[in-house]
C-alpha cells in the first residue's frame, strides 16, 4: 500500500478538477489509471531514507543520552542514559506492534489511522510508501523505520523535564501509555492526509508540533504535577559534565539533518534545502544565545551555546523544507531569544522545576518555530510559498489552531497518564533514594568510581 503524501493528495484534487471537464467514460478510464498508477522503487531515494533514519537514532543514541547525562549530577548520570535506552526499545517494539497502524494504517479518521496495519499486516519487502514525487516510492519497510525512530525520540525528550526524580518504572509505564493514547493520534492528525491538522492545510515539515511541542507540554505538565527535586534551589544541581553536553549536543546537530532532510522522503532539492535551514538556522540560534547572554550575564557560557544549537534546531523543524536559509537564520535566532528568556526568566518566577529545559526549549522553540513557519514559507521572505488561494495570514492562523490542538490533547492527556501511574505505582522514588542517587537505587550501579 503506498502511503498517501502532500504532493499525491494535491495531485489527486488536481486531477479531479481537470477530468470533469471530460466525458464519462473518460473520467472512468483515467480514475481507473490513477487508482493503480505505474511506481518505480527509487534506489537512491532508499539509500538516503536508510542513512537518514540512521542517523535519526543517532540524535537518541547516544546524543541524546549524552546530552541529558552531562546536565544531571553525577549520581543520576546512569539513570538518563537507561531511560532513553529503554525507552527507544520500547517504543520500537509498540509501533511495529500496533503503533504504526494506529498512526498510519489507512483508515479514514481524522485522529487515528485504524487497526488495518496491527502487527504490519500486509507489509512485504514489495510494499511501497510514496514519496514526493508521483510515482516514485521507497519500501514501505523504510517509511515504518523513520518514523518509528520520530516515536523513540519524543517520549526520550520528555524525561529531561522531571530527570533526577522519577521511578524507572514509572517511566516506562508513562512511556507506554503516553505514545498510545498522545503521539500516535497526533502524528495521524498532523501527518497522514486523512488527518484532521493535514485536512485543515497545517505546515509541519519534521515535527514542531508532533514532537517538540509534544514532548514540551507533557515534560511541563509532569515537572508541575510531580514537584521539584528535593533541594531545588538551594542545593548545587549544576550539570556534572558540560563536555558530555557538548558532545551530545554536537550528536544531536549530525543527527538532526537524517531528521529534517529525510523528511523530504526524497534524496532531491527539496532534501537540500531542509539540509542548508538545519545548518543556517541552528547557527543563528547559537549566535543570539550567545550575545543575549553576553549582555544579561557578561559571560558567554558553553550551556548557552549548547542551549542555542538545540533552540535552533527545534525551530527550524516544522520548517526546515519550506523556508529560505536566510528566513531560517532569522527563525532561529528569534526562538533562541524567546527561549532564553522562559529558562533564565520565566521558569525562575513561576518556580517549577523544568530540570533539563524540556519546555522551555522544546516547548517553547516548536510553538515559536511553527506559528514562524506559517510566516517564513512566504515567497516574499524568501519561504516555497502557500498552497494556491492561501495568505500569509490564513497560513499562520491555521498553524495556531493545529499548535492549540496539541497542546490541548496533550496536555490534557498527560496529566490523566501521570495521574494513573503514579496511582499505579507511584512516580517519585523515597526521598532518601533520590538523596543517595538514581543510579545506585534504580540500576545498582555508578557512571563512576573512585
Amino acid at each position: 500500500m503506498k502511503i498517501p503524501t502532500i504532493a499525491s493528495v494535491r495531485a489527486a484534487a488536481g486531477a479531479i478538477g481537470l477530468t470533469a471537464l471530460a466525458a464519462l467514460p473518460a473520467f472512468a478510464q483515467e480514475a481507473a489509471d490513477a487508482a493503480a498508477p505505474a511506481t518505480t522503487m527509487d534506489k537512491g531515494d532508499t539509500a538516503f531514507m536508510m542513512i537518514a533514519t540512521v542517523l535519526v537514532l543517532f540524535m537518541i543514541l547516544p546524543g541524546l543520552a549524552l546530552f541529558y547525562g552531562g546536565l544531571v549530577r553525577a549520581k543520576n548520570m546512569l539513570s538518563v542514559l537507561m531511560q532513553c535506552m529503554m525507552i527507544t526499545a520500547l517504543v520500537i517494539v509498540v509501533w511495529v506492534t500496533y503503533g504504526y497502524s494506529f498512526a498510519f494504517g489507512g483508515g479514514t479518521g481524522p485522529f487515528w489511522g485504524g487497526l488495518g496495519k496491527l502487527f504490519l499486516a500486509g507489509v512485504t519487502p514489495e510494499s511501497e510508501a510514496a514519496t514526493f514525487s508521483d510515482g516514485v516510492v521507497i519500501p514501505e519497510y523504510v517509511f515504518i523505520c523513520f518514523q518509528m525512530t520520530f516515536a523513540c525520540i519524543t517520549p526520550a525528550l520528555i524525561v529531561g523535564a522531571f530527570a533526577e526524580r522519577v521511578k524507572f518504572r514509572a517511566v516506562m509505564l508513562f512511556t507506554l501509555l503516553w505514545v498510545t493514547i498522545v503521539y500516535f493520534p497526533v502524528a495521524h492528525m498532523v501527518w497522514d492526509a486523512n488527518g484532521l491538522l493535514f485536512t485543515w492545510g497545517a505546515l509541519d515539515f519534521a515535527g514542531g508540533t508532533v514532537v517538540h511541542i509534544n514532548a514540551g507540554i507533557a515534560g511541563l505538565v509532569g515537572a508541575i504535577m510531580i514537584g521539584k527535586r528535593h533541594g531545588y534551589g538551594r542545593d548545587n544541581m549544576a550539570p556534572h559534565s558540560m563536555t558530555l553536553t557538548m558532545v551530545g549536543a554536537s550528536m544531536l546537530w549530525v543527527g538532526w539533518f537524517g531528521f529534517n532532510a529525510g523528511s523530504n522522503l526524497e534524496a532531491n532539492g527539496g532534501a537540500a534545502l531542509a539540509m542548508i535551514n538545519t545548518f543556517t538556522a541552528t547557527a543563528g540560534a547559537i549566535l543570539a544565545w550567545v550575545i543575549i547572554e553576553g549582555f544579561t550575564r557578561r559571560k558567554a557560557s558553553m550551556l548557552g551555546a549548547a542551549s542555542g544549537v538545540i533552540a535552533g534546531l527545534v525551530a527550524v523543524t516544522p520548517a526546515a523544507g519550506l523556508v529560505g536559509p536566510i528566513g531560517a537564520i532569522v527563525l532561529g535566532a528569534i526562538a533562541s531569544a524567546v527561549c532564553y528568556w522562559f529558562v533564565a526568566v520565566v521558569k525562575i518566577k513561576s518556580g517549577y522545576d523544568d530540570s533539563l529545559d524540556v519546555f522551555g526549549i522544546h516547548g517553547i522553540g516548536g510553538i515559536i518555530g511553527a506559528i514562524g513557519t506559517g510566516i517564513f514559507t512566504s515567497t516574499s521572505l524568501g519561504g516555497i510559498g502557500y498552497a494556491e488561494g492561501v495568505t500569509m495570514g490564513g497560513q499562520v492562523w491555521t498553524q495556531i489552531l493545529a499548535v492549540l490542538v496539541t497542546i490541548v490533547w496533550c496536555g490534557v492527556v498527560s496529566a490523566i497518564l501521570f495521574k494513573v501511574v503514579d496511582a499505579l505505582i507511584g512516580l517519585r522514588p523515597t526521598t532518601e533514594a533520590e538523596t543517595q542517587g538514581l543510579d545506585i537505587n534504580s540500576h545498582g550501579e555508578s557512571a563512576y568510581h573512585a
